[in-house]
C-alpha cells in the first residue's frame, strides 16, 4: 500500500472596509467557533467491513489528523492492491485557525464523518472551523461550484434593509476583489468572510466565490445572516451578532449535498449539541 500525498498552505488575506471595534470584537467571537456542525453527506455505495478499503479509510483518516497538527490544509491518496480499494480525502480547516485547532477541529470532524457514515465508501462533515472529506473516487483539484448547503437568516427590519443590504454587498465586493484563499471584511454591523478549497488554483478560486457571492446576494435577499456553501469554496455574511444566535438553533434551512458524493445524509437534528 503506497501513499501520495499533496501539501498547500493556506495564504490569509484581510480584506476589511471601515472596520469599527465592535466589529472586530463581533466577528472575533464568530470566528473562535469551530465544532458547530453545519452540514454532512455520506455516498450511496457501501464498503464491507473489515475489509481492504476500510483499513485504507482508517489510514487516511488517521493521515488527515496528523496532518493537521502543523498544515491548514492536505489531501491524500492511499492506494490498494486493487482500483476498488483507492480512497481519496482532504481536510480544509478555517484560514484563521491555529494549528492546534485546526487538528483538534479536524479530529473532530473525522470522527464525526466515520461515526454517520460508517459503510459508505463516501463521507463529508462540515464543522465551523474545518471540513473533511473522502472518497473512492477521485474529487481534488476538480473545479465544483455546484452549491451544497445554503442558510439564510430572517429578513432585517424594513426600515433597515437598504442600509443593509448595501453594506452586505460592500462587503461581499471586498471580499471578491480581495487575495488568499481566506478572506474576512466587514462595513459597520455587516461582516463578512469566503474560502476555497486549498485544492484548486487561485483563478478557480476567484470563480468559485463570484458564484457562492452571487448566490448568497440573490438567494438571501435582506436577511440578516446568510451562508452558502459549494463544492470548492463558500461565502457567509451576517449583521453583528446573528451567527451567533444562528449557531445556538442548528436548525439549517436547507441541505443539497452533494452531486460528487451522491446520497443526501440529513444529519442537523442528530448533531445538535
Amino acid at each position: 500500500m503506497a501513499i501520495m500525498t499533496t501539501n498547500a498552505m493556506l495564504s490569509l488575506s484581510l480584506s476589511v472596509c471601515f472596520i469599527s471595534f465592535p466589529f472586530f470584537l463581533a466577528i472575533q467571537t464568530v470566528l473562535c467557533s469551530t465544532d458547530s456542525f453545519v452540514f454532512g453527506g455520506c455516498s450511496q455505495p457501501q464498503y464491507a467491513p473489515n475489509s481492504a478499503f476500510e483499513s485504507n479509510l482508517n489510514s487516511l483518516l488517521t493521515s488527515l489528523v496528523n496532518s493537521a497538527t502543523y498544515s491548514s490544509y492536505n489531501s491524500y491518496t492511499i492506494m490498494g492492491s486493487t482500483p476498488q480499494d483507492v480512497v481519496y480525502g482532504m481536510y480544509q480547516c478555517r484560514g484563521n485557525l491555529s494549528m492546534p485547532d485546526c487538528a483538534t477541529c479536524v479530529a473532530r470532524a473525522a470522527t464525526r464523518v466515520g461515526s454517520y457514515c460508517p459503510t459508505a465508501c463516501g463521507g463529508a462533515v462540515q464543522l465551523q472551523g474545518c471540513y473533511v472529506k473522502y472518497d473512492n473516487a477521485t474529487f481534488l483539484g476538480a473545479v465544483d461550484k455546484n452549491e451544497v448547503y445554503k442558510k439564510c437568516g430572517t429578513s432585517v427590519e424594513y426600515a433597515k434593509e437598504d442600509e443593509i443590504v448595501g453594506r452586505r454587498d460592500a462587503v461581499m465586493s471586498g471580499l471578491m476583489n480581495g487575495g488568499g484563499m481566506f478572506r474576512v471584511g466587514g462595513s459597520g454591523e455587516v461582516q463578512g468572510l469566503a474560502q476555497c478549497m486549498g485544492d484548486i488554483g487561485v483563478g478557480e478560486c476567484r470563480d468559485c466565490l463570484s458564484e457562492a457571492i452571487g448566490r448568497l446576494k440573490s438567494e438571501c435577499g435582506a436577511a440578516a445572516y446568510g451562508d452558502v456553501y459549494l463544492g470548492k469554496c463558500y461565502a457567509r455574511f451576517s449583521t453583528v451578532g446573528a451567527w451567533g444566535n444562528a449557531a445556538k438553533r442548528h436548525s439549517p434551512l436547507t441541505l443539497d449535498y452533494l452531486p460528487v458524493i451522491g446520497l443526501l445524509s440529513f444529519l442537523m437534528l442528530k448533531v445538535a449539541g
